[in-house]
Formats: C-alpha cells, structure tokens, sequence
C-alpha cells in the first residue's frame, strides 16, 4: 500500500497545487493588465502635456509681441514726459514776464521820450 499512498500523494498534492497556481496566474494576470492599463493613461497624459507645452510654445512669439508693444509705449511715455519736463522752465521764464508785452514796450518809449525830453536842445546822444 505505500505504493498507492504514495501515488495519492502527488496527486492531493498536484490538486492543491494547481489551485495556488491558478490563483496565482489570475493574480498576475490582474497585475499585469492594471499596470498596463496604467502605462496606456500615463502614455496618453504625456502626450496630452506635450501637446500643452507645444501651444504654449507657439504663445511664445505673440508674448514677446506684446511685450514689445508695451516696452514702446513705455519709452514713448517716458519721452513725453522728458519733453514735459524740458518744456516747462521755458514756460516757467516765460510766465515771468508780464502777459502784456505791449504795455511794457511802450513803458521803455515813455521813459526813452522823457529822457529825450530831459537832455538839452541840439545835445546828441551818444551811445
């Protein structure tokens, strides 16, 4: 009989055995079409982030574009207000002299003819 116990053995053995196995193999095969499952979305996010940067690449001309635009007006409005600044003490020396020019020419021809008048007949002035 230990023949047979012997053979019975292996088989027993070969029985639970081969529900491991399976269950093993079932798992695996789980693990693998998960972690496949996971290389396909990781695949498609790369692709999508690629996709991203390479728009925003092309963004990349027009920003420099815009950024242009406004360095200009920037120096445009710093160069109108260095005029500005410029322009103002000459406005500042003329708002010194009175706002009738007339007036004080004629001023200076009232005080040349009274000292016209002061200076004897037949005297010649001389500069």
């Amino acid at each position: 009989m230990s023949n047979k116990e012997s053979s019975i053995e292996p088989i027993s053995h070969a029985a639970s055995s081969s529900y491991f196995e399976k269950q093993r193999d079932l798992l695996i095969q789980e693990i693998s079409n998960n972690i496949d499952n996971v290389i396909y979305n990781l695949d498609i996010l790369n692709r999508s982030l690629n996709e991203s940067i390479q728009v925003g690449k092309e963004f990349d001309d027009v920003g420099r574009l815009w950024t242009n635009f406004y360095d200009g007006l920037s120096q445009l409005k710093e160069r109108q207000r260095n005029q500005a600044d410029e322009s103002e003490p000459q406005e500042e020396a003329d708002s010194e002299q009175p706002p009738n020019a007339e007036e004080d020419e004629e001023a200076e021809h009232e005080q040349e003819v009274g000292e016209s008048a002061s200076q004897e007949p037949g005297t010649i002035e001389s500069d």
